[in-house]
């Protein structure tokens, strides 16, 4: 059984939007090519990044990319009494010579995927309302709004790497790391301390280690009380890891570089948890509980800061308690344990309440993602949100009013939407819709949660930022990135395609969501090859009404003759707990059922050619790849594999544990789920044309997973394409690399899918 819902709301919007355009005539018409969807200016329109509402409510920020180079971000606000838009801060006139990161922040934005950005990356405002801090070139910047011009004041400076800045809440100093070590800097006196002088070696403070960074979502390692008076912090001692060696390949050069990485099934880092007073320098330890072989994937104080709370997640991440620790006794209790048959999805919808002893936190224990208020004894005061769908996030609460507000896919997962519920809610199934327009909302609250911020954007609206009272009524466009005569994807929009969103059904029944791009020209009369876009991994969606440039390469290939097709597999995110449990133990079956599902489908239709479907993938999509190219050969007339998975006893514990456990069993023997999932036990079934594609210095799915590979297959005699990338990593994020894996990926398509 299979439903199709084209987006005919959204779709008017958006003309209301290009109707200018729809009059233009042919001759005026570009045709879209990768060349340009890489190129400046941006196709999507200015760049909006970390959009934040001053503590003052008086302007909103957000990080823009240059008007020629959309990867610079520099500072802009919105100024709401003046109603103008104006760009505060050019990175270039702070730093005019971009400075060489250093090893740490390299690694940290690679974590963050932004490998690729330059300039100023991140900032965060003073309670004051008055000052911004931001980092740059290693140093960190003070900006003071008050007054003409902006005046920006270097806070401190020096051949050390100064990473991870933030104010103090009282607004009199600045903690950051350096050279693995927490330090502050008093604003007024200029006054620079170390609070720890261990950091060394293996030894780490206040730094989130890799996992944090690449799986748990966790990007710092250090919080300030609300008092400012004291930083709670993490103390990570990497030494358990035993060292291993991995090559970066240059164009010039082979590096060794010696890494920690912790692999499946091996030690994990140990963690201290401390608390520095400021000004005495005196650190107390809080106890993380018996077990150390453990994660702390999240650190919280109280509104009051008489304690602390932290998350302590098992190995098997089949267990998650939110642990409470209070100063004046030294006690500690459990405030929630949340337990899984197969694993815990982490978040961050954990909100304490000021005016009573309760917090709002989420939970999927009904088999949905859904929102609980809870007290300080740990006992379920109510249920805020339920029903057959799951909530997004959390994204602000009003305590005056009694109200809490979130995001989800009610209707359909494909979409994100805000809604509100109370905080004394009977009937926890009805609540209030706030967005009004189809497609994907990212919402951020002000500290009150009675204005927000909403950067919308839909498969057919690029980007958009706008600023809204809690009720949805729009105050201002920010940044409305409407679609005129003078924006850059003008020439292009005549011939944009709309995309169609359906569902079918898996072996089990369960509906699997699907999105499809037609070609230019369609005539139902004729066949078309079919551009498979799979990821397919559990913390990833396709199918969603979202634009980004994943879509503008998925419009190229419409646009070149395909047919371009994505769906979202059982063991994704955000379709509830039995639509993920599948895949536990299980990676590399269930999806590629699904996939494959998909592909019945697509040969049902009379305008599919079922001789010329081909599959792409990144990542976990290049895994996919390889295993549906593998177990199903000869269905696919050729695919691609970018930077893909082949041994999960290669990749990270977190992840993979997270889904196929430990990799050996008690007597030391490999388990079945690796057996099961492991791309070269399938190798010698490839009878399909594969392009291969790595970066040569990958530091996360490592170029190790490819070399593997090669040798499998040339072991075997199989033939295949390859290409790979000295010096880039995960992302491929260089300029001119990127657009050369598209071209790549363009000519074999062609070559296997059209000629």
């Amino acid at each position: 059984m299979t439903t199709t819902r084209i987006l005919i709301p959204a779709l008017m919007v958006a003309l209301l939007f290009f109707t200018p355009l729809l009059a233009q005539d042919a001759t005026e018409r570009d045709e879209l090519t990768l060349e340009r969807i890489f190129d400046s200016p941006a196709l999507s329109g200015p760049s909006l990044r970390q959009a934040k509402l001053s503590p003052a409510g008086d302007r909103v920020t957000f990080l823009r990319g240059a008007k020629d180079d959309s990867s610079r971000l520099d500072l802009w606000e919105y100024n709401l009494e003046l109603e103008r838009t104006r760009r505060l801060i050019a990175a270039q006139d702070v730093l005019a010579e971009p400075a060489e990161l250093s090893d740490a922040e390299k690694a940290r934005r690679e974590r963050a995927r932004i490998a690729d950005l330059s300039g100023i990356v991140e900032y965060r405002w003073a309670k004051n309302g008055r000052h911004l801090l931001f980092p740059l070139g290693g140093d960190i910047f003070l900006a003071d709004l008050e007054g003409e011009p902006i005046k920006v004041r270097q806070l401190t400076a020096g051949k050390a790497f100064d990473l991870d800045p933030k104010i103090s809440p009282d607004g009199r100093r600045v903690a950051f790391v350096r050279d693995q070590d927490l330090w502050v800097v008093d604003i007024e006196q200029g006054e620079v301390k170390a609070l720890t002088e261990d950091g060394e070696g293996t030894l780490k403070n206040g730094m989130a280690e890799f996992i944090a960074q690449e799986e748990m979502d966790r990007s710092t390692g250090y919080w300030w009380s609300p008092d400012g008076d004291s930083i709670a912090f993490l103390q990570v001692d990497e030494s358990p890891i035993d060292p291993s060696e991995r090559y970066e390949v240059s164009g010039d050069r082979i590096e060794i570089i010696e890494q920690r990485y912790p692999f499946a099934g091996t030690a994990n880092v140990r963690y201290r948890l401390g608390v520095v007073e400021i000004e005495s320098g005196d650190i107390r330890w809080v106890p993380l509980g018996e077990e150390d072989d453990i994660y702390i994937p999240r650190v919280e104080w109280l509104p009051d800061a008489s304690g602390l709370t932290f998350q302590r997640q098992a190995r098997d991440q089949q267990t998650l308690e939110l642990v409470l620790h209070e100063f004046e006794d030294d006690r500690q209790r459990v405030l929630v344990r949340e337990q899984s048959e197969t694993w815990i999805n982490l978040h961050d919808d954990l909100h304490f309440l000021d005016g009573m002893p309760a917090f709002v936190w989420s939970s999927e224990r009904s088999g949905y993602r859904h929102l609980y208020l809870i007290g300080l004894d740990g006992k379920v005061i109510r249920p805020l949100t339920a029903g057959e769908w799951p909530v997004s996030a959390l994204a602000g609460v009003d305590e005056n009013l009694g109200l809490v507000y979130f995001t989800a896919g009610m209707e359909t997962p494909a979409e994100q939407q805000l809604f509100r519920q109370s905080l004394v809610t009977q009937t926890p199934e009805a609540v209030h819709r706030i967005s009004r327009r189809e497609g994907w909302h990212e919402i951020t609250f002000d500290n009150d949660a009675r204005t927000y911020l909403d950067t919308f954007s839909s498969t057919d609206q690029p980007p958009q930022l706008s600023l809204h009272s809690a009720d949805g009524e729009r105050l201002a466009w920010l940044v409305e990135n409407r679609v005129d005569e003078d924006h850059p994807y003008a020439p292009f929009r005549p011939d944009h395609r709309p995309t169609e969103f359906g569902t079918l059904e898996a072996d089990d029944g369960q509906p699997l969501h699907y999105r499809m791009i037609k070609p230019a020209g369609f005539d139902e009369s004729n066949q078309y090859p079919v551009f498979v876009h799979v990821y397919g991994g559990p913390t990833s969606r396709m199918v969603v009404d979202r634009w980004g440039r994943r879509h503008l390469v998925d419009q190229y290939m419409a646009r070149s003759g395909y047919i371009v097709f994505s769906i979202d597999n059982r063991g994704i995110a955000g379709q509830g707990v039995e639509f993920q449990a599948p895949a536990h133990l299980n990676l590399g079956r269930v999806e590629v059922e699904d996939q494959l599902a998909g592909v019945d489908y697509l040969k049902s239709l009379p305008y599919v050619d079922p001789e010329r479907i081909g599959v792409f993938g990144w990542s976990y999509g290049g895994y996919m790849t390889l295993m549906m190219l593998m177990q199903a050969p000869e269905t696919f007339a050729a695919g691609v594999a970018v930077a893909p998975v082949t041994d999960w006893a290669l990749y990270d514990t977190h992840y993979t544990e997270r889904y196929l456990g430990m990799p050996t069993d008690d007597e030391g023997e490999p388990t079945e789920a690796y057996a099961r999932a492991d791309v070269l036990e399938y190798a010698e079934n490839l009878a399909d044309p594969l392009l291969l594609v790595h970066g040569m210095a990958d530091d996360n799915v490592l170029f190790t997973h490819s070399t593997l590979l090669m040798q499998k297959l040339q072991t075997e005699a199989i033939d295949f394409e390859l290409m790979t990338y000295p010096g880039e990593k995960h992302a491929i994020a260089g300029e001119g690399q990127r657009l050369h894996v598209y071209r790549q990926i363009d000519r074999f398509v062609e070559r296997h899918l059209t000629d």
